[in-house]
């Protein structure tokens, strides 16, 4: 349903709450994203592995979904454009911190710090273009399943399931393709393995949106809906 104006004066508990994890959730994606993490093996699929940040980001897969399925797809299209300012606050703090603001004289971690935190500028409009690209198909995906009329509940994580699906395989060929086209080893000096890095991170990200969507959308729509009740 959309937002009627007094909704806009004074937003919904449940979306107020929403979109204050969401604004926490774009920033921790990218810290996690540090931690590549591993699958175990699966038949089929061999040994998998996937980096962290997929965690946080099926959530907002899954909050993004939960504000198109309760407030309708324009109030989440406006949470995915917000979204942009914690992530480009938190990109634009962490390089300060990072290159600017020198560590203290008896703090030795500095090095690992940028190396872990620190990211590129081809990486961070990569991070930048593979967001804002697969979240707002998301939103897109999963309101069109459900029409004009909306779908009032019916099939709702299947709907939230194949939204995540394409939008999952999306920011990983943007992100993969901007962040790493051109770059070679720098042992072999051959070209990365673009093709091989793409299949292995869009199989992960398939499996974890087969677990994690299905559940965590019927969770965040019943707790949403309880709230907005409260």
């Amino acid at each position: 349903m959309a937002m009627s104006q007094t909704q806009a004066a004074n937003p919904p508990r449940a979306l107020f709450a929403y979109s204050l994890l969401y604004g926490g959730l774009v920033v921790l994606a990218g810290v996690l994203g540090t931690k590549l993490a591993a699958l175990g093996h699966w038949p089929l699929l061999g040994d998998l592995a996937v980096e962290s940040g997929i965690f946080a980001f099926l959530m907002l897969v899954v909050l993004s979904s939960t504000i198109a399925e309760m407030y309708g797809r324009a109030t989440a299209d406006r949470l995915v454009r917000f979204g942009f300012i914690p992530l480009i606050v938190s990109m634009a703090l962490l390089m300060t911190v990072i290159h600017v603001v020198p560590p203290a004289p008896f703090w030795h971690d500095q090095e690992a710090f940028a190396r872990l935190l620190g990211q590129g500028a081809r990486m961070q409009f990569a991070g930048l273009v593979s967001y804002g690209t697969s979240q707002t198909l998301n939103v897109w995906v999963f309101a069109r399943l459900a029409g004009s009329q909306g779908a009032g509940g019916r099939l709702l994580w299947l709907r939230a399931w194949l939204a995540s699906l394409l939008s999952q395989v999306v920011d990983t060929v943007l992100f993969i393709s901007i962040s790493f086209i051109g770059v070679t080893d720098p042992a072999s000096g051959a070209p990365l393995p673009i093709v091989a890095i793409m299949q292995g991170q869009i199989l992960s990200k398939l499996l974890l949106s087969t677990i994690m969507v299905p559940p965590l959308i019927y969770l965040f729509v019943a707790l949403g809906r309880r709230l907005d009740r409260e």
